[in-house]
């Protein structure tokens, strides 16, 4: 929501804007929102009006109705910003305290279970799709998110934009990928689906990204076609692209810098040589046309 809609109360206009001035991504503030509207409905009254019990309360309601520990320390961090910043009455939060979140190993496929999944995807789309998302490590908003002019394949690099976190990152192009977005770029111009400069993986609407909805829906199809048992998402790749290149001996260092987790710059030259080791040898082009 934004300030140019109508019909906003004062309170939740004071909100976003208090949102806005802070530069919350548009996604947080949109869960700060929904966070705080649910309390609401639950209060039966303005939210601006609860006490240090009533938000005891909630906590307790939520956890009475099954709600998990991360969409617990969600809705804790909605309402801490609402009454901190927002009321600059943060003392009423002091009931209300995050819970610990239980450690999950996360699943992981094998490469052959990757390749069938890869493989039984409904079409070439979504194919090269989840093929970067699992070949270089990327979170399915940030593979979405890639234009045509993201690939750099003289360094042999994709550029991630505003990744989480807001950060700006490079991840690592294997001939191998390169050749399968270069498949792709090929097939999409020529049936009129990507436009010059736009983006690497269009929706419906060439004007318009993949959602990360249909990405998701997609990988889910290709899990049951596939016939693989496992609780398969997007994410799934990346914790598979990590756990591959851990167990061929790449220095974990690498991985984090792979995953966007830290800083190349902060490295010392060693790891930069295993970065390298990575890419393998490889021959350069220029753009996906190849020329």
């Amino acid at each position: 929501m934004t300030s140019s809609q109508s019909n906003v109360s004062p309170l939740r206009q004071r909100m976003i804007d208090d949102m806005r001035m802070r530069q919350l991504a548009p996604k947080t503030q949109d869960i700060y929102l929904h966070i705080v509207r649910e309390f609401a409905r639950f209060l039966g009254r303005s939210p601006d009006t609860a006490t240090v019990e009533d938000l005891r309360r909630y906590q307790l309601h939520l956890v009475d109705h099954g709600t998990s520990a991360v969409s617990l320390n969600h809705a804790i961090t909605g309402l801490k910003f609402f009454f901190t910043v927002t009321l600059d009455r943060p003392e009423l939060m002091v009931r209300m305290q995050p819970v610990r979140v239980p450690r999950v190993l996360p699943v992981v496929l094998s490469p052959d279970e990757v390749r069938r999944l890869i493989e039984a995807a409904g079409n070439l789309k979504h194919q090269t799709a989840l093929s970067v998302a699992y070949g270089a490590g990327l979170r399915a908003s940030e593979v979405v998110a890639l234009k045509v002019s993201d690939v750099d394949s003289e360094r042999m690099t994709l550029r991630i934009e505003q990744g989480k976190g807001r950060r700006d990152r490079y991840a690592m192009l294997s001939p191998v990928l390169l050749e399968r977005l270069r498949v792709w770029w090929r097939v999409a111009r020529a049936q009129g689906k990507m436009p010059e400069g736009g983006w690497l993986f269009p929706g419906l609407d060439p004007l318009d990204q993949l959602s990360t909805r249909q990405l998701n829906r997609a990988i889910h199809a290709a899990a049951e076609a596939a016939h693989i048992d496992k609780r398969v998402s997007m994410h799934t790749l990346r914790h598979s692209f990590a756990t591959h290149l851990l167990e061929q001996k790449v220095d974990i260092r690498v991985i984090q810098v792979l995953l966007g987790h830290a800083k190349l710059d902060y490295l010392p030259r060693r790891t930069m040589s295993r970065c390298a080791e990575y890419r393998g040898t490889v021959t350069h082009g220029r753009a996906l046309s190849g020329t």
